[in-house]
């Protein structure tokens, strides 16, 4: 079945170019013209959001925000005339995927939407560490097959691109992976993504692990590792 993807813009003529370059990629297109029409609209059967982030009512960042807070990983890719870094990453910060600047490419916003939609799907290769599907470290259960993170067995909700930084570090304990080497692994689709972008998502995985977010360790100058030592709180 093709997967289907919701548009989010008060401008209608905007709608209606996407909507028409989607149908020709294939897949299903829903229309909303505001965040308040959206969230009525938005079931499970959605694989990604295009998302405008200035309209009346709730914002983009708003609505991205709501989604994140009721737990719900669907890949979200942020349309705007807000262009600034401060403003893309305000864009990953409230959750979103991938950011595209207003006026832009429709050869560029399918080739973003292919690179999400192929990454939301696909499954990093695993090393040996990864044992019946499950990573375990004490407390932390990673099972990746699963796609879940517990905690003292509580199950905590992660965004696809959270999930797949967390499980690449724990794949290599103690091991300092750069910016770069993040990068290229888990936005290895995705184009134009900055070293602060990798920062913003790791901030946000740590906060959600609560104490256990200290597992993860930053050596300023060098990048980011997953510390076996902070484990046994």
């Amino acid at each position: 079945m093709a997967e289907k993807i919701l548009i989010v813009d008060d401008d209608r003529s905007i709608c209606e170019i996407l909507e028409f370059n989607l149908l020709n990629e294939g897949y299903q297109v829903e229309c909303a013209y505001s965040g308040e029409e959206a969230l009525k609209k938005l079931t499970s059967n959605y694989s990604l959001i295009l998302l405008d982030v200035m309209m009346g009512g709730i914002s983009g960042y708003k609505m991205s925000e709501k989604l994140r807070k009721e737990n719900n990983p669907i890949p979200i890719i942020f349309l705007t005339a807000k262009d600034t870094e401060n403003d893309m990453l305000t864009g990953f910060s409230v959750g979103g995927d991938d950011y595209i600047s207003k006026p832009f490419s429709i050869k560029e916003v399918i080739a973003r939407v292919k690179a999400i939609l192929k990454r939301a799907k696909s499954t990093d290769e695993k090393e040996n560490i990864v044992i019946d599907g499950q990573i375990v470290y004490g407390n932390i259960i990673i099972d990746v097959e699963a796609k879940e993170l517990l905690i003292e067995g509580k199950n905590i909700v992660l965004t696809k691109t959270e999930f797949e930084l967390l499980t690449l570090l724990a794949q290599k304990p103690d091991k300092i992976l750069s910016r770069d080497d993040i990068i290229k692994i888990v936005w290895r689709q995705t184009p134009f993504i900055t070293e602060r972008t990798v920062d913003v998502h790791i901030t946000r995985l740590r906060k959600k692990m609560g104490k256990y977010g200290s597992v993860i360790v930053n050596r300023s100058g060098f990048g980011y590792k997953f510390n076996t030592d902070e484990i046994y709180i």
